[in-house]
């Protein structure tokens, strides 16, 4: 007998069948649906990754820091520790502790032939600001303006890629404006932009020698030695130029002040000066020269013990996460399948016992064990033909009515959907449910083979 007519012969069983096939096949649809949104979810998720860091970031980038541990969940923390001047706390409270880089270790990359703009990582340390307008005092974190990632903004303009704000320019979340208008110390968000606020800063405490203290003592009383041992302050102006935002397509966080590379080096030198802190950096930023393969200055870097990440290195890390949880989804989608499995199982087991004299009727017919057993295996197939396809067109129709959704609740962007289903990881999923069902309808199938023609002809 031709495979093919077997075929069709199972699917003509089936449909004397239907309700029983309707329902198998929706128990396999149910893994199928699962499996289907967490392969569109994973493709959409790696897709979406892939934009955001092409679009938001330098590929020749670098990021580098001395301690290898700041990108393995911290660094080290309790217990005795040898001193070191150039390690320091994280500042975190968790006592963690960061190798810094000194200047030298600045120096000696931006002498390197492949690479350019090299810029430490400062942490500028301001007292409060203050705002045109109001004699309220405020306080908050103070960044870097980093040039090799892009921001969002809700009003106001940033530089493009790869270039500086001004030295008297700054940038700050708009959730800070929010904070202002709460003050009643703007009307708007918008409002703000282009106004004046004023960083106030404080020299590192004052350290007076004995003889200093006796001498000021003598001029002027406890007044001149009060005001000797008083921490220099300055105010230093800035422009606001834009408000910030979060977006899922930006990268850059924006809970901080940002303002440039050469204000906050000005502000973290006069706050340090005298300090075991002074020219320490947490890290630094740099691009690989045009033509240079940042893979190859990272081997390079690491060679001389720093510890590198590429933009490369940050899509990986985002993909393992995205992978990670697409694993737990389709883990669902299998234990789903597994449940049916043993209702394919069930459903031909009964379909063998109704037909027993059929099968009786085709085997003294002439027809041999092995197209019995096939003639069985194919109608498992079918079942899972059938369930797969339902399953992965309900997927198609709620990914499509839900993508939307997803993206106007997450500000993905306009065009920008997360579930993105592909043919042919779909059509894998369903030949690989068929060759399940089939696993599973054969030891139905087996049991169909080997029964005794004359014996199946006298089954009631």
């Amino acid at each position: 007998m031709k495979t093919l007519d077997i075929i069709r012969r199972a699917g003509r069983s089936l449909g004397n069948a239907k309700t029983r096939t309707i329902l198998t096949s929706l128990a396999i649809a149910v893994g199928a649906f699962t499996i289907a949104i967490s392969l569109a979810a994973g493709e959409g998720a790696r897709q979406y990754a892939d934009k955001l860091i092409g679009s938001n970031v330098n590929p020749q980038v670098l990021f580098v820091v001395k301690d290898k541990s700041f990108f393995e969940g911290g660094a080290s923390s309790g217990g005795l520790k040898e001193y070191d001047v150039d390690t320091s706390l994280a500042g975190d409270g968790s006592g963690a502790t960061i190798k810094q880089m000194t200047q030298a270790d600045i120096d000696k990359i931006s002498a390197r032939k492949d690479v350019e703009n090299v810029t430490p990582i400062y942490s500028p340390q301001v007292k409060y600001v203050t705002f045109e307008g109001s004699d309220k005092k405020f306080s908050g974190t103070v960044s870097s303006y980093d040039a090799t990632i892009i921001n969002d903004t809700s009003y106001g303009k940033l530089p493009p890629l790869g270039t500086q704000l001004a030295v008297d320019e700054v940038a700050l979340p708009a959730s800070f404006a929010d904070k202002l208008i709460e003050q009643k110390i703007i009307a708007t968000q918008q409002e703000l932009v282009g106004k004046k606020l004023v960083m106030t800063v404080t020299a590192a405490t004052v350290r007076p020698t004995a003889d200093q203290i006796t001498a000021a003592f003598a001029a002027g009383g406890e007044d001149a030695v009060v005001a000797l041992t008083k921490p220099e302050t300055k105010n230093i102006e800035l422009k606001i130029v834009a408000l910030t935002k979060q977006s899922a397509t930006a990268l850059n966080g924006t809970s901080a002040f940002q303002i440039s590379s050469a204000q906050a080096r000005q502000i973290a030198e006069y706050t340090t000066q005298g300090t075991d802190s002074y020219q320490k950096y947490l890290g630094l930023t740099l691009l690989a020269k045009p033509g240079v393969d940042p893979a190859e200055v990272k081997a390079s870097l690491e060679s001389e013990g720093y510890a590198p990440q590429t933009a490369k290195d940050l899509q990986s890390l985002i993909f393992t996460v995205v992978n990670t949880l697409q694993g737990i989804v389709l883990g669902f989608g299998v234990i789903a399948l597994i449940a049916s499995v043993f209702g394919i199982i069930n459903t031909q087991y009964i379909s063998v016992l109704e037909r027993t004299r059929e099968i009786g009727l085709m085997k003294a017919l002439g027809m041999r064990g092995r197209h019995v057993s096939r003639l069985f295996q194919f109608e498992a197939a079918w079942i899972g033909f059938l369930g797969g396809i339902i399953g992965a067109l309900i997927a198609v129709l709620a990914g499509t009515l839900l993508n939307p959704v997803i993206t106007k609740a997450l500000d993905l962007g306009e065009g920008i959907y997360l579930l993105i289903f592909q043919p042919i990881p779909i059509l894998v999923m369903i030949v690989g449910l068929m060759l399940i069902a089939m696993l599973a309808g054969y030891f139905p199938a087996r049991k169909a083979a080997k029964l005794d023609p004359i014996e199946a002809l006298r089954t009631e």
